[in-house]
């Protein structure tokens, strides 16, 4: 399919997509007020009882003393599972105001823990948190609160963090139940000589997704047994995602090339990404357009903000700081797309974030979107430059302005009228 014609196809798709999701679309502010009637009815006395936990959090303030969470759906035990991020967000279509009714509606119990102390640690509440962290299913738990909770859920379009539920100090924590783990993750336990990066390569090649590889080693649930540790949710989501892109550039080294240039489409929460595939060994770069008046550049009179990060076929040595856990995430969903295929292509994934991204909801929606996009029908051009030229037609930013910050599209020739509006 020829690229105008792909556009074409995908403005339909797209248009369909948009409307299926402002009919589902929930008001956060009436969530927001109901919350703590919610709340008080799931305490008794300073337990919250009745409680399941699907997932757990690490904080990286004051590393190595850290913040460490249990996080429960107040209210909304029956629907715990729906709580947990997962693909299955994507798949349901959910909009950026369900994610912040879903990440507020979790409670927070916490307590300060020093990120060294895990080794053998399964008692206590510690060890409740890493049974949550390492079991299938949500897990029922009983949490003593050892401080009123913080309900400060004023949530707007202004708000520059991600959404978060309310907190509190936690006493203590007890399972109601033996959680149910999976067999491979306890053979990663039992093995105190495996190294963190094979334990998450094994992982995922028995068919877990990075979303559960992620809470397992943010519980120190990985690695030689002495090195065992809790690793920030923030990075570990990155060094997920890091490690498996790793793994599979590894799988498509010595595979055959694409045939020809693909060009790939999709767009979710106000977010839309190209994916230019071309022959030629591995090569991957990450260009972000961020439009005034997004969450990332929310002064509507800047100009549109850009920012790039490239890798050649023996990867990177550093962290990406422009495009930061973003890049890893949408290079996990190429490369599962090009081992899937048993195929190796020069990648460039352009993201367009609209001024429809009012808030942040975290790396997922960049992995998810770009492992999606590569469903259906894409378009076609007889050259990278072609693709190139051809989808910076529709984007917020010049050809000219495109060349001068991206690695991958720096030698294309450009015509006057570019040159001129540069």
């Amino acid at each position: 399919m020829r690229l105008d014609e792909f556009v074409e196809f995908e403005r339909n798709e797209r248009a369909e997509r948009r409307r299926l999701a402002e009919q589902k679309d929930y008001a956060i502010l009436d969530h927001v007020e109901t919350f703590q009637d919610r709340f008080e009815e799931s305490l008794s006395g300073d337990s919250l009882v009745g409680s399941v936990s699907p997932s757990i959090f690490v904080g990286r303030s004051n590393y190595p003393n850290v913040s460490t969470g249990i996080l429960s759906p107040v209210g909304r035990e029956d629907r715990a599972d729906q709580f947990r991020t997962s693909g299955a967000w994507y798949d349901e279509g959910v909009s950026i105001a369900d994610v912040f009714e879903r990440r507020t509606s979790l409670l927070n119990s916490n307590r300060p823990t020093d990120v060294d102390s895990v080794h053998d640690a399964w008692d206590g509440w510690l060890g409740t948190q890493r049974e949550v962290a390492i079991a299938d299913r949500p897990v029922d738990v009983e949490i003593g609160l050892g401080s009123k909770p913080d309900l400060d859920l004023d949530v707007d379009a202004t708000d520059m963090g991600a959404p978060v539920g309310p907190s509190a100090r936690a006493r203590d924590a007890t399972l109601g139940e033996n959680p149910h783990v999976p067999r491979p993750v306890e053979k990663t336990l039992e093995d105190d000589d495996w190294r963190a990066q094979g334990a998450m390569t094994y992982l995922y090649r028995r068919g877990f997704d990075v979303y559960d590889i992620n809470s397992i080693l943010s519980a120190g649930a990985l690695g030689r047994g002495e090195n065992r540790r809790l690793v920030p949710t923030r990075w570990s989501i990155t060094a997920v995602d890091d490690t498996i892109g790793q793994y599979l550039r590894g799988t498509i080294r010595d595979a055959p090339s694409v045939d020809g240039v693909e060009i790939h489409r999709n767009e979710y929460l106000g977010n839309a990404f190209w994916v230019i595939l071309a022959p030629g060994r591995w090569e991957y770069e990450l260009m972000e357009m961020k439009a005034p008046g997004s969450v990332w550049n929310p002064d509507p009179e800047a100009g549109t903000y850009l920012a790039a990060a490239h890798e050649n076929r023996e990867g990177r040595t550093s962290y990406v700081d422009e495009t930061a856990g973003a890049y890893y995430a949408a290079r996990l969903g190429v490369l599962e797309h090009l081992s899937d295929r048993d195929r190796q292509a020069k990648a460039i994934v352009l993201r367009h974030v609209s001024d429809e991204y009012w808030g942040p909801v975290g790396v997922w929606q960049v992995r998810e979107s770009v492992r999606n996009a590569f469903e259906g029908e894409h378009g076609t051009a007889e050259s990278f430059g072609e693709a190139v030229r051809g989808v910076a037609e529709h984007l917020p930013v010049s050809l000219s302005d495109l060349r001068r910050k991206s690695t991958m599209a720096a030698g294309l020739q450009t015509d006057l009228r570019s040159f001129v509006d540069g």
